[in-house]
């Protein structure tokens, strides 16, 4: 798992198309980030249930406070195309760590379809203490060629 967590950190860091994003909602950051899957090397997607393909696409949501990761939250949300198909992000919850106190890293990851250059718009809701935040971008995606 720490490999998976060093890759997508060095992929929200790295990859240009791929820019790690922030929104703060009071002491609440969620860090976001949209990339192909084809960019992760099998043994990792593998860990993290992810299927690799040159037209599927994957947006990480990173919910944290003071630094640490926030375990408890939710993350939900739509992907949608610029005429207004949508389709519902199905998120997995990847923890690093054994217990609540040693978590290290919690990634929400979700998997979508792009056949082909396109601006996708994504509405992502994140739960956490009895409030819902929402925060919505678009990003132009490629199929890996």
């Amino acid at each position: 798992m720490r490999r998976l967590a060093l890759l997508l950190l060095t992929l929200s860091l790295a990859l240009p198309a791929a820019a790690e994003r922030l929104q703060r909602f009071g002491d609440l950051e969620v860090h976001y980030n949209v990339f192909n899957s084809s960019f992760l090397q099998p043994n990792v997607a593998a860990a993290a249930g992810l299927a690799r393909s040159k037209t599927q696409g994957v947006v990480n949501v990173v919910v944290m406070r003071a630094g640490k990761a926030v375990p408890n939250a939710a993350v939900t949300g739509t992907v949608k195309n610029l005429i207004g198909q949508g389709r519902t992000l199905n998120f997995k919850r990847v923890a690093e760590g054994e217990g609540a106190a040693e978590q290290q890293a919690v990634y929400h990851l979700a998997q979508f379809s792009m056949t082909e250059r396109e601006v996708l718009t994504f509405d992502i809701k994140v739960q956490e203490g009895g409030q819902s935040h929402s925060l919505n971008f678009n990003q132009e995606v490629f199929p890996d060629e």
